[in-house]
């Protein structure tokens, strides 16, 4: 049996795997899953899977785990000590679908085990993707893709030399306002941000498809994965959401992976590979759809982009500070404290402070290198909002 451990098991992705792994139990061995505040879901979910251990990230939720555990033989745990534990345990698969920086103190721990580590966590590439590559390397672990669009980039580049790419296309839906007029999105509210026209995801991540936020993430994160040039990594919008990403090749030709809008495409990709299984997600009747649509996207809309670009170009703790600056600025839009196009501007604003600090930012790679450039660009980014504020 393959043993297998979930981190963010309460998120969508964390659902979708469990799902999968859920359709065949006579084949997995669930070591671990971890979650946050759903403690509901958390510990049914370890029930029903027979879990040896469930974490929550919150250490005053533990009392609350340890009661819904009761009598199932499960363990309980709680707080950043016991995700790192967990992610210690022998497993040969662990999912890594932790929203934000939290997500990659684990995820490095499990691949300094030797293990599989399918990457749902972005943010672990964009802050620290040197490291996370050289710890696989060192330790004789893989790392496979778990987004839509890097998961398809990868299963383009089966039996291909990436020497021999020239581009990579990244697709975006636009988010949800990707057909507003560009002056009402000062004034979008929250519940708007918040309905994606295509996909079924957490509040937190629709919100940044609808800003690019997410897509600024994924192009750096293919600049990591892939060790592309920046200049070689496009975005264009399909809200279609069929084709996931495309390479070309330097002889013109482009593959494209193309599915339905289901995760389950990318998550059972990882979870079965080198293998490809039956999955359960619907096949596309292309005389059904009839037209694919795509167009280039927006500057003014979408200044996430540039910001990508930037922090690409600045290289070193830069991707930390964006990500942070970013995070808190999705906090602050969900508090209601700014609107939505401030986010981009506040995130702006700390990219250029924190980079004139060069010995700051090209400071060498290391979780506490990471932990230290992530806490100072939140403080920066409240700073700048309270200043704004004023």
């Amino acid at each position: 049996m393959k043993r297998v451990t979930v981190f963010g098991a309460t998120g969508s992705i964390g659902q979708n795997t469990l799902d999968l792994i859920a359709r065949a139990p006579q084949e997995y061995q669930v070591v671990a899953l971890t979650g946050g505040r759903n403690i509901a879901q958390l510990a049914a979910d370890a029930r029903r899977l027979g879990a040896e251990l469930a974490v929550t990230a919150h250490d005053d939720l533990l009392g609350d785990l340890r009661a819904a555990l009761a009598g199932s033989g499960v363990q309980a745990a709680a707080g950043q000590a016991a995700l790192i534990e967990a992610a210690a345990r022998p497993a040969d698969w662990i999912m890594s679908a932790i929203v934000g920086a939290a997500g990659l103190a684990p995820g490095m721990e499990a691949l300094r085990q030797g293990t599989t580590l399918a990457l749902a966590n972005k943010e672990s590439l964009v802050t620290a993707g040197p490291l996370l590559m050289a710890t696989a390397a060192a330790h004789g672990a893989r790392i496979l893709p778990v987004d839509s669009e890097h998961s398809a980039i990868f299963q383009a580049l089966v039996g291909e030399d990436i020497a021999a790419v020239e581009r990579i296309v990244i697709t975006a839906s636009g988010g949800a306002f990707r057909d507003w007029p560009l002056e009402r999105l000062a004034a979008a509210t929250l519940a708007e941000a918040s309905c994606h026209p295509n996909w079924d995801m957490g509040q937190r991540i629709t919100i940044d498809s609808a800003s690019m936020f997410n897509k600024a993430l994924e192009i750096i994160e293919t600049r990591e994965f892939f060790g592309v040039t920046p200049d070689q990594i496009e975005v264009i919008i399909h809200p279609e959401s069929l084709v996931h990403a495309l390479v070309g090749f330097r002889d013109g030709a482009l593959m494209a992976h193309v599915g339905a809008s289901d995760m389950r495409h990318a998550i059972g990709y990882a979870l079965h590979w080198p293998e490809r299984r039956d999955l359960p997600v619907a096949r596309l009747d292309l005389a059904a759809i009839g037209t694919l649509n795509f167009r280039a996207p927006d500057p003014a809309r979408y200044p996430a982009l540039r910001l990508a670009g930037d922090v690409m170009r600045r290289g070193g703790l830069a991707g930390a500070v964006f990500n942070a600056a970013k995070e808190r600025a999705l906090d602050a839009f969900i508090a209601g404290r700014i609107g939505f196009m401030d986010m981009s501007g506040i995130v702006e604003d700390v990219l250029t402070h924190m980079s004139s600090d060069s010995g700051l930012i090209d400071a060498g790679i290391t979780l506490d290198t990471v932990a230290h450039v992530d806490h100072l660009a939140r403080v920066r980014a409240d700073e700048t909002m309270a200043a704004r504020a004023r």
